[in-house]
């Protein structure tokens, strides 16, 4: 258990988020998405790093943005773990071992039997990471699939008609 550090962890709000997330090109979500979807209607939940202490934050500096999931295999609930970053200049000072640790806290509290999450398969130090530092297993033999968009929309044509 670490004693003291030079940062703190609390769940985010709106504001945090909107300002955390730099949008980019090709991000979609907005301030006004955050807000309906992390806040109003919390399909995910957002945890963020900050330096300093609660007293006297400083900047955001690492960020997980989290959600439940169920499995059928083991009866339970699931966090997955959507998007985890830590500030480049503050890496290798224990935040994101500190944000995981408060995730397994989150998945003890909600009986969860696992925390999931997928990494780019390009990105070497944070494999070694999650294999080396926090025991991860790497679930090779499940691919992702996605559907997006017009993807989705042509879902419908598989509806069932009303009876």
């Amino acid at each position: 258990m670490v004693a003291s550090s030079p940062y703190f962890i609390r769940p985010a709000t709106v504001e945090d988020v909107a300002i955390y997330e730099k949008a980019e090109d090709s991000v979609k979500a907005t301030p006004e998405l955050y807000r309906k979807n992390l806040f109003e209607t919390p399909y995910a939940h957002t945890l963020l790093a900050f330096s300093g202490t609660p007293d006297a934050p400083g900047k955001a500096i690492g960020l997980a943005m989290y959600f439940f999931n169920y499995s059928t295999w083991t009866g339970k609930p699931g966090l997955y773990l959507e998007d985890l970053f830590v500030d480049p200049a503050c890496r290798g000072q224990g935040v994101g071992k500190a944000l995981f640790a408060e995730l397994g806290k989150v998945a003890e509290e909600k009986d969860c039997a696992r925390i999931d999450w997928q990494v780019l398969k390009w990105n070497q130090p944070s494999i070694e990471f999650y294999e080396k530092t926090l025991g991860a297993t790497a679930m090779t033999e499940w691919m992702g699939m996605r559907l997006e968009g017009s993807q989705i929309e042509n879902l419908r044509k598989f509806r069932l008609t009303s009876s």
